[in-house]
């Protein structure tokens, strides 16, 4: 199994993090990173695997070097450092002082755990967002992240994006490497990002959880929303730990009444053809020099937080207005299909609290 080799500070509860940081299955391939939560705080780590002539090690040296933070956001400065410790430790064992002044250098105050640090505030609550002035949001990928989400998922996104904002456990599963795999569970919080103050306070925050193994079980069934990735199969079969199971660009529910939200519709597919209208006219203005300070990220978060705003602020309108009523015409205001996105507007309403009637006929079958 995993060990711990070496720490600090040397007091931390570590337990678990051994395979957290190094993804079930990885002995398959070279090299990978991985982003993991522990506690209330998120870790990156970089593995590497390298052949050696060695019985005790069964002809292979595997191990990750990792960091843990109150915040994912800044993680990322750090990958390039990661990557070159974990060939050091590979090829000189044993050899800390680089870590041990890595340390020394960025350690600050970690939070008890009784608070959660302010950096952990969820984004949806905060209440205006200008397009440059939002960090929280950019766990900083490499570039082109968004763009290879969108491409790998099309039209799926807007299935992801509905489960997304009615905050359902989402797992994610993919064999190794799981780098770009924790990308996708950050791009699928991106897709429920809502900047309207005084949306109900009681709704759970999207958490991304990043790499989950079998050992994070009994943490994940107290949970009522996350979104997660995993190398194992066995997930699966325990159905009672997600409400959505991804599989490449395979999405589904055992859920009966969340079943309708598979389906794309034609409001979905109308926002599909505007977010890469959008897109194509981004990279032109970027070709032709006009515009060189927008970058897809933001388009991305931008194009889903405008859409998750317009039906909030449609909603909580009707909800304050006398006779509390949404329309067919209110639901396509909003940007949907007032028969294809019914059961999604009920979810919806019920999930953050949302006082509204609903009046959509049902076409009825003759």
């Amino acid at each position: 199994g995993n060990m711990v080799e070496w720490c600090l500070p040397q007091d931390i509860d570590l337990e678990g993090v051994e395979f957290k940081s190094m993804a079930s299955g990885s002995h398959k391939i070279q090299s990978d990173f991985i982003y993991f939560r522990k506690g209330l705080c998120f870790g990156l780590a970089c593995f590497a695997n390298m052949p050696v002539e060695s019985e005790l090690e069964r002809g292979a040296r595997m191990k990750s070097v990792g960091i843990l933070s109150p915040s994912y956001t800044l993680l990322y400065r750090y990958m390039h450092f990661l990557e070159n410790q974990v060939r050091h430790q590979l090829e000189m064992p044993g050899h800390y002082s680089h870590l041990e002044a890595f340390y020394d250098d960025k350690k600050g105050v970690l939070p008890d755990s009784k608070g959660t640090p302010s950096s952990q505030q969820p984004v949806h609550w905060l209440p205006s967002i200008h397009r440059y002035m939002y960090p929280e949001m950019k766990i900083t990928h490499p570039a082109g992240c968004m763009s290879q989400f969108i491409k790998f998922f099309g039209e799926q996104i807007l299935v992801l994006w509905k489960f997304a904002l009615l905050r359902k456990r989402i797992l994610i599963f993919s064999p190794p490497p799981v780098g770009v795999v924790c990308y996708r569970v950050y791009c699928c919080c991106c897709l429920a990002n809502v900047s309207l103050p005084g949306l109900g306070g009681a709704v759970p925050e999207s958490k991304p959880f990043f790499y989950v193994n079998v050992a994070d079980i009994e943490m994940l069934e107290t949970e009522v929303s996350y979104v997660a990735c995993t190398t194992e199969k066995i997930f699966e079969e325990k159905r009672d730990l997600y409400d959505v199971y991804v599989d490449n660009q395979n999405v589904k529910t055992h859920h009966e009444h969340l079943q309708p939200l598979l389906k794309i519709n034609n409001a979905d597919k109308e926002k599909y053809r505007r977010l890469n209208d959008q897109r194509q006219m981004l990279m032109y203005s970027q070709e032709v020099g006009e515009d060189c300070s927008s970058c897809e990220e933001d388009l991305f978060i931008l194009f889903f937080m405008e859409q998750n705003n317009r039906i909030f602020q449609t909603l909580m309108e009707v909800s304050a207005s006398q006779d509390k009523t949404l329309t067919a015409d209110h639901a396509r205001g909003m940007g949907l299909d007032p028969q294809g996105d019914r059961s999604f507007l009920m979810d919806l309403l019920e999930v953050y609290g949302i006082d509204v009637m609903l009046v959509i006929d049902n076409p009825c079958c003759t």
